[in-house]
Formats: C-alpha cells, sequence, structure tokens
C-alpha cells in the first residue's frame, strides 16, 4: 500500500464506541432480539468490529449471539492480483448457517466486492434465511448493487482517498480519511 497520511478524523474512540451501539441497537430492533441469530465477521477488521457488536448486544440482551470469522481471500475475484503467496487467516465458523439471520459485519463499505465474495463464500456453507450488512464506515463509491443495512457512519471519499480503521489491542481507536503522501 503507498504511503498514506491523516487528513480528517472521521470518529474519535468515544465516537466510534457509540457507533458500535447504535448498530447493536438496530440490529436488535429490527432483529426483534437474538433468536436465530448470528454474527458473521469478515477478516481481520471487521472480525474485531463484529466482536465488539456481540460484545454489545450481550450487554444489552444478557445473550450474545454465535460469533464466526470469515476469510476471504480465496473467493476475492483478484485474487491473482494479490501477492504470489497471500496470507490467509481461516475462516472459523462453528455454527451452521442453514436458516440463520446472519449479520455479516466489515469495517468500511467501499465497491461492494469483500461483501459479495464474502456472501459467495457463506454460500457455500448452506442458505441462511437472510444476510444483514453492518458496516463502521460507508464510503461509497460502489461497484456492485450492495448496501449496508447498519452503518456507523457514511463518509463519502474520493478514490485516491483510504479510510484508516485503527484498531489496536482490541481498541477501536480511530477512523481517518488519509490521502497519499504527496497529494496533501
Amino acid at each position: 500500500m503507498p504511503d498514506y497520511a491523516e487528513k480528517t478524523v472521521l470518529m474519535d474512540e468515544a465516537t466510534a464506541g457509540r457507533a458500535v451501539s447504535r448498530i447493536a441497537y438496530e440490529i436488535l430492533e429490527k432483529n426483534e432480539g437474538t433468536d436465530n441469530l448470528v454474527v458473521i465477521g469478515i477478516q481481520t477488521k471487521g472480525f474485531l468490529l463484529a466482536r465488539k457488536i456481540v460484545d454489545r448486544i450481550r450487554e444489552i440482551e444478557g445473550i450474545a449471539p454465535p460469533l464466526g470469522s470469515l476469510d476471504i481471500t480465496f473467493y476475492r475475484d483478484d485474487l491473482t492480483r494479490l501477492a504470489a503467496h497471500p496470507v490467509v487467516a481461516g475462516s472459523d465458523i462453528a455454527f451452521s448457517v442453514e436458516d440463520k439471520k446472519i449479520i455479516l459485519v466489515d469495517d468500511v463499505l467501499y465497491s461492494g466486492r469483500t461483501i459479495r465474495a464474502a456472501m459467495e463464500e457463506i454460500f457455500d456453507m448452506g442458505r441462511p434465511e437472510r444476510i444483514e450488512l453492518a458496516v463502521l464506515v460507508d464510503r461509497g463509491g460502489r461497484e456492485l448493487p450492495i448496501c449496508a443495512d447498519f452503518v456507523g457512519q457514511n463518509a463519502p471519499a474520493s478514490h485516491e482517498e483510504y479510510i484508516d480503521v485503527k484498531i489496536n489491542n482490541d481498541r477501536l481507536e480511530k477512523v481517518s480519511i488519509c490521502v497519499r503522501g504527496e497529494e496533501r
């Protein structure tokens, strides 16, 4: 990845925490609780965000839906453009997706290609009742007809900009719009 420099902070830690809480409440409201609900986060930051959402649901409801992680590496349509040896974390879904209400979680929604790949992998595992998408940031710029059901913040960004979600030691520190170093 080219050298990027922070241009604007979209969310600090407190704002990001409120966005996660709002997403958790909206998920519970739309799904009328946690019955038949599972949460799957896309590796890596989507899974970390999914864990935060599940933790918040546990605080609200006293019960946490099952949580899984999805590695879409082999489902990407640009696999041949990646490094010669892409890093594969592996998916970890210890429950059936058959007839489940799935909340698919990623950090940033951009072209829609990552979500398409994730849905293909999920459908290879079974047929869920439905899939709903939760993202921390929707930056626009879709190449596929995919939209999020639950959004922390809409932040339109140009193709030259990058949305950086900083998570350190399981702390969602901040979300920033960054630009290439030479474009500042």
